[in-house]
């Protein structure tokens, strides 16, 4: 048995048909066939049924394929621990996080980590906290930043700092004058643009407007923070976000509700168990630290708020020296 065969399986098992796993393996169909055949050999049981219209896994099969599939995650982390080394000189960093922290996270974090590592090579995705757990459990990424529990069984998660949500306007909305906070209920009346159902973010805000009972105006929904900012700025529309949001925005302003929407646990998300590289060792340090420094986002460009921008010599708020060994734990 070669490890081909093993990928062959999986690759049948995903797509539940032949001649699509061979186009996605880029080999022939008779040749996949062959090597599934032999690996049957090989194991001395059937592991695919071929009968109905779609090739599924028999018993034998979905009970190998459970262990296969952990098997190749640990052998590509395997390869990935031999391409690390302790001083960080090479390597990479697969990272994933929800939509509201492209608006006003990942800029900062990412320029810290490549001031301070600029050998090592960055993958940031932007997507939904299911599918962030998801691609961790598969070994298709690193890192991901989201929110509290419930999780996945299988995912850690570290807590960084609380987010806090209020409304966002343009400040030629007929609320920007606004001195007060406004009650929740007023919602009712006034036209929102919002992220999509499918985002954490949504869930939340739908939420509290439940428990409040106020069923809101909806004119637009993004997938998009970008999208919603724009459209914001240019509207008498309405959106709901994390105040850091505004922060380079100056059209921008933030209405803050009454009572407040409740605070979120901004986290950061690995696999259990997973061989932690030295580069999300250092991501998880950096992370944490910035935190520490910022411990509501907003101060991020606060006037006496603790600061950590590009410009901040990064040794000052890092451990140093910052080396981590192969496997080692993070905070």
């Amino acid at each position: 048995m070669e490890l081909r065969h093993v990928r062959y399986l999986l690759a049948v098992a995903e797509h539940g048909n032949f001649t699509r796993a061979a186009e996605d393996l880029h080999v022939s169909q008779p040749t996949l066939s062959q090597q599934i055949k032999q690996l049957e050999r090989t194991m001395r049981v059937q592991l695919l049924d071929r009968t109905g219209r779609t090739v599924r896994l028999t018993d034998a099969g979905e009970a190998y394929v459970h262990y296969a599939r952990r098997a190749l995650q640990d052998l590509a982390a395997a390869e990935r621990a031999v391409l690390d080394v302790q001083d960080l000189t090479r390597g990479g960093l697969r990272l994933a996080m929800t939509p509201t922290f492209t608006a006003y996270l990942i800029g900062p974090l990412v320029a810290r980590f490549h001031t301070h590592h600029p050998a090592i090579v960055l993958d940031v995705r932007e997507m939904t906290q299911d599918r962030i757990e998801a691609e961790l459990l598969a070994g298709d990424l690193d890192l991901g930043i989201a929110f509290s529990g419930p999780h996945l069984p299988g995912i850690g998660a570290t807590s960084l700092f609380a987010e806090d949500l209020s409304l966002v306007v343009s400040t030629g909305h007929p609320l920007a004058d606004r001195a007060q906070s406004l009650p929740v209920s007023d919602l009712a009346e006034c036209p929102l643009a919002l992220l999509r159902g499918d985002f954490a973010t949504r869930g939340h805000i739908d939420t509290y407007l439940t428990e409040h009972a106020v069923r809101p105006l909806i004119s637009v929904e993004a997938n998009s923070i970008t999208a919603l900012t724009e459209i914001v700025e240019r509207t008498f529309l309405a959106t709901v976000l994390p105040a850091a949001v505004t922060v380079d925005h100056r059209d921008l302003q933030v209405i803050h509700l009454d009572p407040p929407l409740p605070s979120r646990t901004v986290t950061l998300l690995r696999r259990e168990s997973a061989y932690q590289s030295a580069a999300a060792c250092a991501f998880t340090d950096l992370a944490h630290h910035w935190a520490d420094a910022n411990p509501t986002p907003e101060n991020l460009a606060g006037e006496g708020a603790p600061q950590f921008d590009h410009r901040t010599d990064v040794d000052s708020v890092l451990p140093h020296p910052l080396r981590y060994p192969l496997g080692c734990a993070c905070r």
